[in-house]
């Protein structure tokens, strides 16, 4: 209960993506890479505590799936993902 009332706050108050510091467009829905999402900043598995607002942030979907299960301070070291997302496609549809 607590995660979702949560995250229903941060989709509201925020508009910045917490890992790359670009917009978000929060009319973007999913499958976009571009859509929001919410992501544990410590993630759970690194002891972060999962319904904190201090450890909840808004990312774009695509920044969270490559920060991962990462620190965001291994995630500036990392290198680029060789891995391509297709960004052309109109996601809208799906």
């Amino acid at each position: 209960m607590a995660y979702a009332r949560n995250r229903k706050r941060i989709m509201m108050s925020e508009s910045i993506c917490g890992i790359c510091g670009r917009p978000v467009d929060m009319s973007l829905k999913a499958p976009d890479p571009m859509s929001p999402t919410v992501d544990h900043i410590i993630p759970i598995n690194k002891g972060g505590h999962p319904s904190d607002m201090n450890n909840l942030q808004l990312p774009h979907w695509i920044c969270n799936r490559m920060k991962s299960d990462k620190l965001i301070d291994q995630t500036i070291q990392a290198k680029p993902s060789k891995r391509s997302v297709r960004l052309s496609c109109d996601w809208k549809n799906f």
